[in-house]
């Protein structure tokens, strides 16, 4: 077989639906990172989890990430706080291995339901508006990079504790959007390794990438030019509600609707 045969063979097991709702959650989980700086995993995750696996889902994302937000990291690397970026990603290189683990050695529908109940309590954790409002300390940022990079390993979705740490400190908004991606940076860079070495790029990863590839780069493009621009709380309130959406599609108990 082809690799054209073999593309076409896995596009045309899922339905056009599916096909078009995996498009659309690439779309807005790249409209959420490119705005804030993180978010993408919330909305992409749990949905696309429900159509290619959780293990396939979080390497395309991984992956499609990591290429088009190069460009976010020249400027993100003048602007942040480095010495704190890099003991945060410390304790990642630690917690992601971890989480590689998980992801790797789970079975794919308790992985699901972990990563439903996982992106449900983080959500209300941003709702909540809870921000660690102390000065940074070494032993809290480690264990916050330690976190994220569980979390970041087993599903992609770091996001939220660095950025609750972060945000509640002196750094004004585009400050700590720097140190987030800087950080990401960093963290990708040990996921990939570890995913790597755990086994999952395999070539359905590859084949999904590309078709997610379009769809997240057009919402990075839209997000990063709103950044600045929109309203802030609006915009949030809206990747609120497109998260509660995502892992609301994206539970088990809904699989007979994404058949």
């Amino acid at each position: 077989m082809s690799h054209l045969d073999f593309f076409s063979s896995l596009i045309t097991a899922h339905s056009p639906t599916l096909l078009a709702m995996f498009a659309g959650a690439a779309f807005l989980a790249g409209l959420a990172r490119g705005f804030s700086g993180f978010g993408a995993a919330l909305i992409f995750i749990p949905l696309a989890s429900a159509i290619v696996g959780p293990r396939v889902a979080s390497a395309v994302l991984l992956v499609v990430d990591a290429v088009l937000t190069l460009g976010m990291i020249p400027p993100a690397w003048r602007m942040a706080d480095r010495r704190e970026v890099f003991i945060m990603a410390a304790g990642a290189f630690v917690g992601v291995p971890l989480g590689t683990m998980l992801l790797s050695n789970g079975d794919p529908l308790t992985l699901r339901w972990i990563i439903s109940a996982v992106v449900v309590m983080l959500l209300l954790f941003l709702l909540s508006g809870w921000r660690y409002s102390g000065r940074p300390k070494t032993p809290l940022t480690l264990f916050t990079g330690f976190l994220a990079g569980l979390f970041s390993g087993a599903a992609q979705l770091g996001g939220p504790p660095v950025v609750a740490y972060w945000l509640g400190g002196a750094l004004k908004g585009a400050f700590v959007r720097a140190n987030v991606i800087l950080y990401f940076a960093i963290s990708t860079v040990i996921s990939t390794s570890s995913y790597f070495v755990s086994g999952l790029f395999t070539a359905d990863v590859f084949v999904f990438f590309l078709l997610a590839l379009p769809f997240y780069g057009a919402g990075l493009y839209a997000g990063a030019r709103l950044h600045g621009l929109a309203d802030e709380a609006a915009f949030r309130r809206i990747c609120y509600g497109l998260i509660a959406i995502s892992a609301a599609i994206g539970l088990p108990l809904f699989d007979s609707l994404l058949k």
